[in-house]
């Protein structure tokens, strides 16, 4: 039984007339005739009575009818069904950012390629707090961001960790170390964003300098990475942080970048998604981060 000679008796169950039926299926009347004489032969029962001027279904035919037309019910769905899924591994999937995610957001972008080369991914920037806002309401399908929170609608995936590293006037004597105990700068202003604007990395920088036995001296706030370094590399000595490895993407004069310890400060990454199950596109999203948190390096500081 061919889902093909259904539709071909259906259609004939509907019109009660050959001729028609053909019409509506655009097929020549004979392969109509044809094919449902072989479902005839198949069941081993006529489903039609036919004379010269009437067709009618017989008492099979009634039998048959509700279930011909549940199984092309059926076939319907099944199509929509895979119809869906293509138009959802097609569609854009909309990812929240920053900027100085560096490598880690490359090692992202390349593995969505590979996992998924049907769906778009789209690059969205904006505060965390509205990044996050727009994964609530869904006009976004993710967002990545650094430091750990909660979120009863939200699910949070926990990511790589990436270590700190401190930017330098590259005229001070702790320039020509390889690296840098963070007790040393002390006696240097710090050039951080405010809690309100990165709560997560202002944290951890005072968390790491009060651990390594000192208030920072404040200096003036961090305001975007080209006039902060600027400023560090041709003002009055000052030193701000970043991740590794976007220190390496931003060759600044006057300005090297030195790792942290004693301790070393580290940050854990985040890709906030909404609970549930996710679409074909996110699923694809989700393992292409994890497959950069399993890779080398480190991502750049998201300010």
């Amino acid at each position: 039984m061919e889902i093909r000679q259904l539709r071909y008796f259906l259609t004939v169950a509907e019109e009660l007339h050959f001729g028609r039926a053909a019409e509506r299926l655009h097929i020549v009347q004979s392969a109509v005739s044809q094919q449902l004489r072989r479902l005839e032969r198949e069941l081993g029962t006529e489903l039609f009575a036919r004379s010269t001027r009437v067709v009618r279904l017989t008492e099979a035919g009634d039998r048959l009818l509700p279930y011909a037309r549940e199984m092309l019910a059926l076939q319907a769905r099944a199509r929509e069904a895979i119809d869906e899924l293509r138009a959802e591994q097609a569609a854009t999937v909309r990812l929240g950012t920053s900027s100085g995610l560096g490598a880690r957001l490359d090692a992202l972008l390349a593995a969505f390629a590979r996992l998924d080369d049907q769906a778009q991914l789209e690059l969205v920037t904006g505060s965390t707090e509205e990044r996050l806002a727009k994964v609530r309401t869904g006009d976004l399908d993710a967002t990545l961001l650094r430091g750990e929170r909660t979120d009863p609608d939200l699910e949070f995936l926990p990511l790589w960790q990436d270590t700190l590293m401190a930017a330098l006037p590259a005229r001070h004597e702790l320039a020509a170390r390889e690296t840098v105990e963070l007790a040393r700068l002390a006696e240097l202003p710090l050039r951080i964003s405010p809690p309100s604007r990165n709560a997560a990395l202002h944290d951890l920088v005072m968390r790491s300098c009060r651990e390594a036995g000192y208030e920072p001296l404040p200096g003036p706030e961090f305001t975007n990475a080209q006039d902060t370094l600027a400023a560090i590399g041709h003002g009055r000595p000052s030193w701000t942080v970043f991740y590794a490895p976007h220190a390496d993407q931003l060759p600044v004069p006057g300005v090297v970048f030195r790792p942290l310890c004693e301790p070393t400060p580290t940050m854990r990454a985040y890709l906030a998604v909404r609970s549930g199950p996710p679409r074909a596109g996110l699923r694809a999203l989700i393992e292409a981060a994890y497959a950069a948190a399993d890779g080398d390096g480190a991502a750049g500081e998201s300010r």
